[in-house]
């Protein structure tokens, strides 16, 4: 089992960061990619970013190449999300989750281990 629990979120101006964190209860926290998905409201949970264990990073190219930076420290057991210029569409739930697949996914289903989600909210 691997709990996650995510902090950070809150409400900001367009155009402003905020930087999302998410704590594993596991010293095998390397042994997992993690992924950050969020769910705007009213819509489906979608793909933000994962990182592979070992630190190489993937990213929902049209929605946030460019603004989002994940990034884990494993000596934390803890990975990040770094968001900059952020929009009223980032508004959404995000959450965290550990897969312990052989590659880091896209796809929900690939996640094990999910956080309870925190509220990110920007307004115009």
């Amino acid at each position: 089992q691997v709990q996650l629990v995510e902090s950070g979120g809150g409400a900001v101006q367009a155009g402003g960061s905020l930087r999302l964190s998410c704590a594993a209860s596991r010293d095998q926290f390397s042994r997992f990619h993690m992924g950050w998905f969020r769910q705007p409201p009213r819509k489906a949970r979608e793909f933000v970013a994962a990182i592979s264990r070992t630190g190489g990073a993937i990213y929902d190219s049209e929605s946030v190449q460019g603004r989002f930076t994940i990034s884990r420290d494993n000596t934390k057991n803890t990975v990040y999300l770094q968001m900059n210029t952020l929009k009223p569409e980032d508004t959404a739930v995000y959450y965290c989750a550990a897969s312990p697949r052989l590659v880091p996914s896209r796809i929900s289903s690939d996640y094990d281990y999910w956080g309870q989600g925190t509220q990110v909210t920007v307004s115009s």
